[in-house]
Order: structure tokens, then sequence, then C-alpha cells
């Protein structure tokens, strides 16, 4: 069945007020799902919406400064969050708690910032897969089963909720966003935490900022549906005449429609040679980079 995406955009603004009669915020990550949803609210609401960027730390290199200049027309508020997201994953190492984690932080967050404006409603970007896999017990998304029991909010309005990311893509073309937003590869919502194998430190997150920026380099022109990197634990290697312990990088990239299933792409072996080289070159402390060879199932795309 083909999308009638004028219908659906003007379906998903009446809703918008229909749902929303004072103040609302929207939790905008700079990913297409957030920034479709930012964009048919703001058409909804007018200066009623309030976007808020949450920096929890955990994004990619160079991501925050990006999403606020993307976003300055619609009066972002961007709250630094780092110190805060990292103290609550202290130690934590299971992955469904990583992600309740970050999911109940999001929300402590939003929760003060409508308590600010006095909004009683929360916009969020959730897609079909989300709740899907949500509901299905194979992980639970941030911003769905990650959700806590206790919230502030009168009401949580949802109107990409039953769309498939590549119809998102759809809506995003028909209004108008640039294409940097509407083909970007999807982004975790736990972001670089559900890519880090075990805790998450600092020292980790410097180490996968990096090395995801140089997937991302170097196999963004066969436009895969996501392409990134993850620290799986440690390894012996060989720097220099040294014998070393360091970290173990996987590089993952796969092509899918809809996010539900997923194959591996079949990257040049010139390519595998030339990531491994520089992650490893550029980044002394990584021993050792692998490539996943897991479609999905039985893997997911992401690590955890």
């Amino acid at each position: 069945m083909v999308m009638n995406v004028e219908r659906f955009i003007e379906d998903a603004i009446a809703e918008i007020q229909r749902e929303v009669k004072g103040k609302a915020i929207i939790g905008l990550s700079g990913g297409v799902d957030s920034s479709v949803c930012a964009k048919l609210a703001h058409m909804a609401l007018g200066d009623r919406l309030v976007p808020v960027y949450v920096d929890s730390g955990l994004m990619r290199q160079f991501e925050s400064e990006r999403i606020e200049e993307l976003f300055k027309d619609i009066s972002l508020v961007r709250v630094d969050a780092e110190d805060r997201f990292l103290d609550m994953l202290k130690g934590v190492t299971d992955p469904e708690a990583k992600r309740k984690i970050v999911g109940e932080t999001f929300i402590r967050i939003f929760e003060q910032e409508a308590r600010k404006i006095g909004a009683d409603t929360l916009i969020q970007g959730t897609i079909y897969p989300d709740r899907i896999e949500s509901e299905g017990g194979i992980k639970a998304h941030h911003n769905v089963g990650g959700l806590p029991s206790r919230i502030e909010f009168a009401r949580i309005v949802e109107p990409l909720r039953d769309l498939y990311k590549d119809e998102v893509r759809e809506v995003a073309r028909g209004l108008g966003l640039p294409v940097e937003i509407s083909e970007r590869m999807p982004y975790p919502g736990p972001g670089l935490a559900v890519r880090i194998v075990g805790d998450v430190t600092k020292e980790k997150l410097a180490i996968i900022r990096k090395a995801n920026a140089i997937v991302e380099e170097e196999v963004v022109k066969f436009a895969p549906w996501q392409a990134f990197a993850a620290i799986l634990g440690m390894a012996t290697g060989v720097k220099g005449d040294n014998r070393v312990y360091g970290w173990v990088v996987a590089v993952r990239s796969v092509s899918s429609r809809d996010a539900m299933t997923a194959d591996v792409m079949e990257l040049p072996w010139e390519v595998l040679r030339l990531i491994s080289s520089r992650i490893t070159g550029e980044i002394p402390s990584v021993t050792r980079v692998v490539y996943d060879l897991t479609p999905k199932p039985p893997g997911t795309i992401e690590f955890e």
C-alpha cells in the first residue's frame, strides 16, 4: 500500500491539535523520527511547543553542536546532562537496565523542563518497530519499554506510532526537511551506551565516539541502513615492539527496509582493512577490530 504523505501530515497535525490544549514539550534528538515529529508539532502548536534536546553525553562526535545549528529556528532548549547520565549508568552492565535508566533519566529531565513552562504533554517520535520490539520483549526501547511507570505528564502523544522508518523518511521529504535529516542513519535512543558491551565510562565513550565516526566516514558512500562501531571487551595486541592489552572494537554495517530484519553488507575487503587500520592507528587503546557478520535475526542491529 502506497502511503499518502499529504493526508498523513494533515491527520497528524489535526491529532496533535486535538490532543494538546495547553503547552507541550517534545524530546528532540536530531534523528529523523524526532525531527519529523517536531516539525509536525510545531506546525500544529506554534509557540505552545518547546523542543528540548538533552545532551546525555552519549551522542556521536560533534552531534550536539550540529543539532543546535539545525534547529535554531524553533527555539530549541539544550540541557547538558552528561554527568547525570554517567552517574546513573555507573557500574551498570545489563543491557535492559541501561535502556531503562536512560529512559527514566530522559523523562525526569523532560518533566523538569515541562514544569518551567507549565506544559502537561510530552510529544515523542516513537515509531511502530519501537513498539513491536518493546512489547514483544526483544528489547526495551528507551521511549516505550524503558519508560518509568510513574510520570508527571497528563498525556504522551506519539503521532508516528504506526509508521515504519521508511515511511517516516517519506514524511520527512514531504515536510521539506533537509536530506541530512531525512536520510540520516538511525541512532539508538540510549546512544553510545548500547554500543558499549559492559559498563559505560568516559574513557569508553571517547573511544567508541571516535571509532564510530571513522566507520561512518568510510561506509557512508555504500548507503547502509546503519553502520557503526561498538566496544566488545579487551584482548591482547602488539603496538610497536610492545605487547599491550587493549579494546576490541566491532564494526557493523547492515542493509534493511524497516529495521525488523537486516542483512550484513558485503563491504569491499580494502574498505574493511582501511577501517581496521584507521581505528587501531588513530585510537591507541584499541588493539583489535572485528566485522560482525550476523544478520537480524538471530542478532539485533545494535549490540545491546
